[in-house]
């Protein structure tokens, strides 16, 4: 099997499992979210460490704190995930899964935004009214719902913000990963043995929890591990393309799994975003052949050469 066929595939079995999450957090209605995101650090930590230390990768790790640099953007970067995963169970369990999608769906506009502001990178004309037709489809939410989808906002700037931070970190993506949740663990273990010395834990409440709850930490840890294959396997235009196969599942469970309202404020705005999406793709995809065709050409002129 080709290697990017490979990458494809992983890439198309990480959004699907992030996709689907939804159905996952569903189960757990009765746990609160951030008794559920402790379990998800704890759990997820420990799949991470096994991991890491079967590939003999572990000491890697130390890598994350090599400096004080690395050390704050780390902070940061545990920070940032950790909301968008709390956010993202509140949203299940607050039945507001239609404004995660639109969260994820608006996430790669905000990160285009953010790379212009950070980095400086250029934008094309296109770019640019991509970003402006989805600025104004959230506008027409905000004023159909009269109040700003701030879940999904702030779900797409978190994750955009740690995606500009995860650029900048030498280390590989499961390794930084690793460090971050280890950044949080000790919160998320107190915080558990406090619930737990309250008697409010959901955890030894009932077999179907207890396994819910485990489970949620190869829940987070797989699909991470299938996207970092899926990138360093396939191009960036791949890798975006696919990734809106995540916001369509969580979109389609909210609507018809979750029975969630959708109004015409909703099919107005979505119609909007999922303009903006293609203007942006088809953007996307015409820069990633154009950088093949040039590599072609280079590779031809230098063999010519020799």
């Amino acid at each position: 099997m080709k290697s990017s066929t490979i990458g494809i595939l992983a890439m198309i079995g990480s959004c699907t499992i992030w996709g689907l999450s939804g159905l996952f957090y569903k189960q757990l209605v009765q746990v609160p979210a951030i008794e559920i995101l402790a379990h998800r650090t704890v759990w997820s930590f420990l799949f991470f460490v096994l991991l890491l230390g079967v590939q003999g990768r572990l000491g890697h790790v130390r890598g994350s704190f090599a400096n004080w640099r690395s050390f704050c953007l780390t902070i940061v970067a545990a920070l940032m995930i950790s909301a968008n995963w709390f956010l993202f169970i509140w949203a299940i369990e607050t039945e507001q899964a239609t404004q995660s999608s639109i969260g994820y769906y608006i996430y790669p506009l905000v990160a285009v935004v953010l790379g212009r502001m950070l980095f400086s990178e250029r934008l094309t004309p296109l770019q640019w009214v991509a970003i402006g037709i989805a600025a104004i489809g959230v506008c027409v939410l905000t004023y159909g719902l009269g109040g700003a989808p701030w879940i999904a906002l702030t779900l797409a700037i978190t994750f955009a913000i740690y995606g500009v931070i995860k650029k900048q970190l030498s280390v590989g993506p499961v390794v930084s990963v690793t460090a971050e949740v280890l950044l949080v663990v000790p919160f998320a273990v107190i915080f558990l043995l406090l619930t737990w010395h309250n008697g409010q834990g959901a955890f030894g409440r009932d077999l179907a929890t207890t396994g819910l709850l485990i489970l949620a930490g190869p829940l987070t840890a797989v699909p991470l591990i299938l996207f970092s294959i899926a990138a360093w396997r396939t191009s960036m235009a791949t890798v975006g393309l696919v990734g809106y196969l995540n916001p369509t599942l969580q979109f389609i469970c909210a609507v018809i799994v979750f029975s969630e309202p959708f109004t015409s404020w909703h099919v107005t705005a979505f119609s909007m975003i999922w303009t903006a999406l293609a203007v942006y793709s088809a953007v996307l995809w015409s820069q990633e052949r154009a950088t093949r065709k040039a590599a072609v050409a280079a590779t031809v002129s230098g063999t010519t050469v020799m």
